[in-house]
């Protein structure tokens, strides 16, 4: 009995999860000029994180770079992206839409 219980749970958890990650909706690479240490990722952190939509913002200091990821249903365009980076003081080097991961067809 236990051992159902068990895989019971595993199953419920493995659902959970694959439901968060297929809720992830397109995703944006944003180069961000002066970016270059923890206190700057912080205010443009907080400056994309008042725009709608915005699901996870990942940032690589030494790149100079954020991957911002948007929840499913809501995109970025460039011109919001600017403005936030604006509003925290850094000017948007770059802005890119990301590829879906790709998928194979065997048919």
């Amino acid at each position: 009995m236990t051992s159902r219980i068990h895989a019971l749970l595993l199953a419920l958890v493995a659902a959970v999860i694959s439901t968060v990650v297929l809720a992830a909706g397109p995703s944006y690479q944003i180069e961000v000029d002066g970016l270059a240490c923890p206190f700057c990722a912080y205010g443009i952190e907080k400056q994309l994180g008042k725009i709608e939509g915005v699901q996870t913002i990942e940032t690589d200091i030494q790149a100079g770079r954020m991957i911002v990821t948007m929840d499913d249903g809501h995109t970025l365009d460039e011109s919001r992206a600017e403005q936030a980076v604006d509003r925290a003081g850094f000017t948007l080097g770059s802005f890119e839409a990301l590829d879906a991961p790709a998928t194979t067809n065997d048919q």
